[in-house]
């Protein structure tokens, strides 16, 4: 057994980006990795422009009424320069005529005899300055950026719209178990249904990655054998779930070494999910998870979708808050990295799901997240602030 920071090392060291890269439109770009750096075309903003709704004028007329000589809409370029106690109405986001140094909020203003009067004055002068934000060449995203709403904004304002992404990672799932059935099956005595595919196949989904289900392997190394052989070439990562532990029917990891992949480890110090595969070959990837869903599930959120991320050249960054735990945690043993289900109470608190074990997924549809219980720990005291990594 080894443990989860030289596992997740050896399989960082093994992720080789595969290089792959296709085209997509702006709208269809959501959570895909950028395959190339990203250049402003255009200066932002492209001109001096208003921040407000007021009146564009000269710092030095605020003292005196100002008369009106333009009123400058959104879209529209100013017709006049702007002389000694003159002022333009303005919009926001319209272009601030030149002579103007500031622009006055409507709301910082009266209208006396067709003259405006400032009211109010500000030390902020209400214009966005020409190139402030980018200027024209700047790079404006970084290839490996993850593409989120506000990077769909920037690809669109330097009119990007057909991207370069890379090609998602192919994740194929075999569940391996002769007492699997559907979930449109009645099982029988002694049978259970399949709800790792599931899980699996809608992790992958949200993780941005490509997923292919395979149907159930029962436990016999042929079975095995063959779903692998079948779809050899079609998958860059094969994750088996179940048959990787230490019984008389977990032919997994015997399978993997006869189908050619190198395994870097089979024990990881992690609970749940200590009896997890990873190995690697010329035809690419495979995770051995083990069969019960909760250990499944936070396997994949811990090394496998990092691993894939890195595939396309990213980096998986979860995303994690601080929170207190007023309750505090005891655990008899310490020997292992725990991962432990938590829901928010409410100011910044969580408190711990009542959780069964590795087979309890139910647990997880009650929770926002788990926190992370380092090797050694045994005690969290009450009130401690603890890292919630949200799923």
């Amino acid at each position: 057994m080894i443990t989860f920071e030289k596992a997740y090392r050896l399989m960082m060291r093994a992720a080789a980006p595969h290089g792959e890269t296709e085209t997509v439109s702006l709208m269809e770009a959501g959570g895909r990795v950028l395959a190339e750096d990203i250049y402003s075309d255009v200066d932002m903003p492209p001109f001096n422009k208003s921040a407000m709704d007021g009146y564009a004028c000269r710092r030095e007329d605020l003292d005196s009424p100002m008369q009106i000589i333009e009123t400058i809409p959104a879209g529209h370029e100013p017709e006049k320069r702007l002389g000694p106690g003159q002022c333009a109405e303005i919009m926001t986001g319209a272009m601030v005529p030149e002579g103007a140094d500031t622009v006055v909020m409507v709301e910082h203003t009266e209208l006396r005899e067709g003259k405006v009067l400032v009211t109010r004055k500000s030390g902020k002068d209400n214009i966005c300055r020409l190139a402030e934000d980018v200027a024209r060449g700047d790079r404006v995203l970084e290839r490996g950026t993850i593409i989120s709403p506000a990077e769909a904004a920037v690809l669109a304002a330097v009119g990007t719209s057909s991207v370069p992404v890379a090609r998602k990672p192919v994740l194929g799932i075999i569940p391996t178990g002769s007492e699997l059935v559907e979930p449109d099956q009645e099982p029988g005595r002694a049978f259970i249904r399949n709800s790792n595919s599931y899980q699996l196949y809608l992790q992958i989904e949200r993780a941005g990655f490509d997923p292919r289900y395979f149907g159930i392997a029962e436990d016999s190394p042929g079975a095995i054998a063959s779903i692998i052989e079948t779809n050899t070439g079609e998958v860059d990562v094969y994750l088996l779930s179940g048959g990787v532990s230490m019984g008389d029917y977990d032919f997994v990891p015997g399978v993997l070494r006869d189908k050619g992949y190198r395994l870097l480890f089979e024990k990881v110090a992690i609970k749940p999910g200590k009896p997890t595969v990873f190995g690697e070959s010329e035809n690419g990837y495979v995770f051995g998870l083990p069969g019960n869903p909760v250990s499944t599930f936070v396997i994949f959120e811990v090394l496998v979708r990092p691993f894939c991320c890195a595939l396309m050249g990213t980096e998986y960054r979860p995303r994690k808050v601080r929170a207190i735990l007023p309750d505090g945690l005891k655990r008899r043993k310490s020997v292992r990295l725990s991962h432990i289900p938590v829901r928010f109470t409410g100011s910044g608190s969580v408190e711990i799901v009542e959780y069964h074990g590795s087979a309890h997924i139910h647990a997880y549809t009650m929770a926002d997240g788990f926190i992370a219980v380092p090797v050694g720990t045994e005690l969290i005291e009450e009130g401690s602030p603890v890292e919630v990594t949200l799923v």
